[in-house]
């Protein structure tokens, strides 16, 4: 009852009263509860005696809106009136300064705790490994580790967890289940979150089976599967197209239906064939008081243009941007891309357009697929136009932004366009997939062995932005080249040789 809350402190103020302390923490927290954190922290520097509790409230509302600016004036408030964070309090920081990546920031908390001789707890370690995880600094992750272990401080199944997910997610799959045999081994019981992560990573690598075979192992230990649980699970069957295997899976299986359980299903019934479903149960879900956040909207605008009501989903679009403000770049990517999808690109071009005239967010996603429709279009100066503005705003490009572009101009033979975007992405040091490499080649090769382009090509390859796998296939990279460097540095080239590409021009290029 907030609104009360601070009606009451004015009519205190009215009558004559001075609030004390206990008296303004308790509106400080309710202002910023409510979104009003200028008021917040107002109210925390006109507080004659602050206490602990003044700033320790300050602290974890603005770690829940991630607000890392006014965190770090607050800690610097704290310090200066002469009160320092508890561990708990410390956790809580460095897990929000490593959550939204600002690791210089974790380190100067890290320096502040050694100053004041606070010990790193079980959770703090973690904290810290995760945070390099989310960065993809799976280095860093592995030698937080050692020194955990070294320091006499044993990693929990959280801290296994995350250690097994980032090396799953970057493909290092051995370094990965040694991980797990080291959970194992030292006899913790994994939990639920854990086969929830474990179900999810495997999934997303093409390992169904084994996916499947946690869940039941799952299952087996009586763990109680939660929404999480079952919405892994709908992404493997989605992602393994079985999709009459879901009825069998969850037979039995009782979950709450929450916002993220009706969010998973809307994909499902999108991805499964069945876009009608996914309106009803969009309909059925405002029904039941459920406010659709950005993955309901975009469910339900799957569902529509699945079913063929193209003019609905637009007009739908359009009622969704102007009645919530916080519409993200995956609603505009995709009307977008269901549009082109549909045949409809003129009509997607023109949405997008309207995106960027109306400045709403929009990513690398967002621009890549527009692109794709504008080539696909025969649109090919724009979609060049497109890209150039897209870098200009400052939205890099990624592997698949250049995938689709040069596959489209390799199928137009159009070696300047190709040449003008080798170059980006040399500058840009990206390294194209193995399908993208092979068709590439082959196009230059073929067509166009005399050109600058294959310096291009060759530069790719001494800067390692050529898969190994292509080279291995056209003969050109061994086994026996490959070294293991470290546990964390996993297997890689011991070195990447002009000699390779030079091979490969002596010899008159792929199929020698």
């Amino acid at each position: 009852m907030y609104g009360m809350v601070l009606e009451a402190f004015d009519e205190m103020v009215r009558f004559g009263f001075t609030p004390n302390t206990f008296a303004r923490n308790i509106v400080m927290d309710v202002l910023f509860k409510i979104g009003r954190v200028d008021l917040g922290i107002k109210v925390l520097k006109e507080t004659q005696l602050p206490n602990f509790l003044s700033f320790n409230i300050a602290l974890c509302n603005l770690c829940k809106l991630n607000d890392v600016s006014n965190v770090k004036d607050v800690i610097g408030m704290m310090v200066r009136k002469g009160f320092y964070p508890n561990v708990r309090m410390f956790e809580i920081l460095l897990n929000c300064f490593c959550k939204m990546g600002r690791i210089a920031e974790a380190y100067q908390l890290l320096g502040l705790m050694i100053t004041l001789g606070t010990s790193l707890s079980v959770n703090a370690w973690t904290v810290l490994i995760d945070g390099f995880r989310r960065l993809r600094r799976l280095d860093m992750a592995g030698y937080l580790w050692e020194k955990m272990v070294q320091n006499g401080c044993s990693p929990n199944v959280v801290t296994y967890t995350s250690l097994i997910k980032g090396f799953m997610e970057a493909k290092m799959f051995s370094i990965a289940f040694s991980f797990l045999d080291m959970l194992e081994s030292e006899g913790h019981a994994p939990d639920l979150v854990f086969h929830n992560v474990l179900i999810d990573c495997l999934s997303k690598m093409g390992s169904y089976d084994d996916a499947l075979d946690v869940y039941d192992g799952l299952l087996e230990l009586k763990l109680v599967p939660d929404s999480y649980t079952f919405c892994s699970l709908l992404s493997t069957v989605c992602l393994s197209g079985r999709f009459s295997l879901l009825p069998k899976l969850v037979c039995g299986l009782e979950v709450e239906a929450d916002l993220v359980v009706y969010n998973a299903l809307l994909s499902y019934f999108c991805k499964a064939g069945f876009p009608n479903q996914a309106v009803k149960l969009y309909n059925t879900m405002l029904d039941k008081g459920f406010t659709p956040d950005n993955y309901s909207f975009v469910g339900l605008l799957c569902g529509l243009c699945g079913a063929r009501k193209i003019d609905e989903a637009i007009n739908v679009y359009q009622g969704i941007v102007m009645n919530n403000p916080a519409v993200n770049a995956h609603v505009h990517t995709a009307i977008v891309d269901r549009l082109i999808e549909a045949g409809r690109c003129h009509k997607a071009i023109q949405l997008f357009r309207r995106a960027i005239v109306e400045k709403y967010p929009l990513d690398v996603v967002s621009y890549t697929v527009a692109i794709r429709g504008l080539l696909e279009g025969g649109r090919t100066e724009e979609a060049y136009i497109l890209y150039s503005q897209m870098k200009h705003i400052a939205v890099p490009p990624n592997a698949y932004t250049y995938r689709v572009m040069l596959l489209s101009f390799c199928k137009e033979r159009n070696i300047k366009m190709v040449k003008r975007l080798l170059q980006d992405v040399i500058d840009a040091r990206i390294e194209l997939d193995y399908h993208t490499s092979i068709r590439l080649t082959k196009f230059i090769f073929k067509f166009h062995s005399s050109s600058s382009a294959v310096n291009q090509l060759v530069e790719m390859c001494n800067l390692g932005l050529i898969p190994d796998e292509m080279w291995r296939k056209l003969g050109l990279l061994s086994d026996e080249m490959m070294t293991p460097v470290s546990l964390f540095d996993g297997f890689v080239p011991c070195e990447r040789r002009a000699g390779n590409a030079n091979y490969l021009l002596l010899n008159g290029g792929v199929g020698r």
